[in-house]
């Protein structure tokens, strides 16, 4: 038995550590667990990985960004070290090494399985982030008995991935980032592209996300998306990489990828790919229109001059011809998440998309059971360094009440 306490922690991320401050704020006894080390989640992130949200954005009860570099774009490292010294600011109460493999209800509360030992609760807050289990399209499974293929989270850099011709799968944030860092790298790239909308970095002297903050797009709710499984969808494409700068599937295809559609299948050692490139580059102009005209209404609404709005290059992005397989030395896959709280051993707990039935944190399911750090849980910004506090204080006032 590790200890009895009150409330247990499970994850000791953003999410699990500002859950932890306001614990502590109001008094409540509560022990953290993780599987590794606090912060640690970020070192699944490749060697040079950046935010893509600027550093003031790190919005941490008790832990905001305070350095030098509020408009920069923090570093893995820097990321993982501002974490640790968070935790240190108020003493948290983490357990490392001590991952929960079961999540047991009980008469009392629950019992939590973890490598440690047991530990009982009375209450729960599972805080294990938004980026579980790796999404891997069931065509990767062809590829694979062909040429050796690397999940985003096992990318490290340039020099993990074999030499030669490499083909990158996904068409969010990481597949863009990486496909840019492999062309940088003077290596041939592939990339089969998904559909994300694309943003500017900056408009204007300002940063995109900062006029994205002041037009509330962050507090957007999941009430107002289109679909339930739009809660999956990618955010905008942009980078934080070397200052900063525009990136999508047009500013790949200038810096030198080959793009196709998405791939489907395998034929006689060829790739067999969607005709759909041109409806993953609409759909990137559309949403890089859609946020742009939502820049024009905010600087109206502040009654600030409205900025020059950048535009898309017109024109169309070619595909390339359907390679063959034999042509690459390796295949990246980045399509992205899927949460997974199968350690909770509780039926129902998750809706369709994997994802929490809760209300402010509060799962409607299992009384005593609550959640932090999940996509959508109240806002957009549920997830992320600029909103995970908010919801962390929600919560918070619950188990205090």
């Amino acid at each position: 038995m590790l200890a009895d306490t009150d409330v247990l922690v499970v994850g000791a991320g953003q999410a699990g550590l500002a859950v932890s401050h306001e614990l502590m704020a109001a008094g409540v006894d509560h022990v953290v667990v993780d599987r590794e080390r606090a912060g640690a989640a970020w070192y699944l992130r490749w060697d040079s990985f950046t935010l893509v949200t600027p550093n003031h954005a790190i919005r941490l009860p008790g832990g905001a960004y305070d350095g030098d570099d509020p408009a920069g774009y923090l570093t893995r490292e820097g990321i993982i070290a501002h974490l640790r010294r968070y935790r240190g600011s108020f003493g948290a109460p983490v357990i490392e090494h001590a991952g929960v493999e079961e999540l047991r209800p009980t008469d009392r509360g629950f019992v939590a399985e973890t490598e440690g030992g047991p530990v009982r609760a009375r209450r729960v807050v599972a805080c294990t982030g938004a980026y579980h289990r790796e999404r891997r399209p069931a065509v990767v499974d062809d590829l694979a008995r062909h040429v050796p293929v690397i999940g985003s989270t096992s990318y490290r850099s340039p020099e993990s991935v074999p030499d030669g011709r490499v083909l990158v799968i996904g068409g969010g944030q990481t597949a863009g980032q990486l496909t840019e860092e492999l062309l940088l790298a003077g290596r041939e790239v592939v990339l089969s592209a998904g559909r994300a909308p694309a943003m500017p970095r900056r408009v204007g002297d300002r940063d995109g996300i900062d006029w994205l903050i002041d037009a509330g797009f962050f507090e957007q709710t999941a009430a107002r998306l289109p679909t339930s499984a739009a809660r999956l969808s990618p955010n905008p494409l942009v980078t934080g990489r070397a200052g900063g700068h525009d990136l999508n599937l047009r500013t790949l295809a200038a810096a030198g990828a080959e793009l196709l559609g998405h791939i489907v299948g395998v034929d006689d050692g060829r790739l067999v790919v969607a005709d759909d490139l041109a409806e993953s580059v609409r759909a990137g102009d559309e949403g890089w229109a859609v946020i742009c005209g939502l820049i024009a209404q905010t600087a109206e609404r502040m009654s600030v001059p409205v900025p020059d709005l950048p535009r898309m290059p017109p024109g169309s992005v070619l595909a390339a011809p359907a390679p063959r397989l034999a042509e690459f030395s390796a295949v990246v896959v980045a399509c992205g998440f899927r949460p997974d709280y199968r350690w909770i051993g509780i039926p129902g707990v998750v809706d369709e998309l994997g994802l929490p039935i809760q209300h402010d944190g509060a799962s409607t399911v299992v009384p005593g059971l609550y959640f932090a750090g999940v996509p959508w849980m109240r806002t957009r910004k549920s997830p992320l360094l600029l909103g995970v506090g908010e919801d962390a204080a929600v919560v918070a006032a619950q188990l205090a009440a």
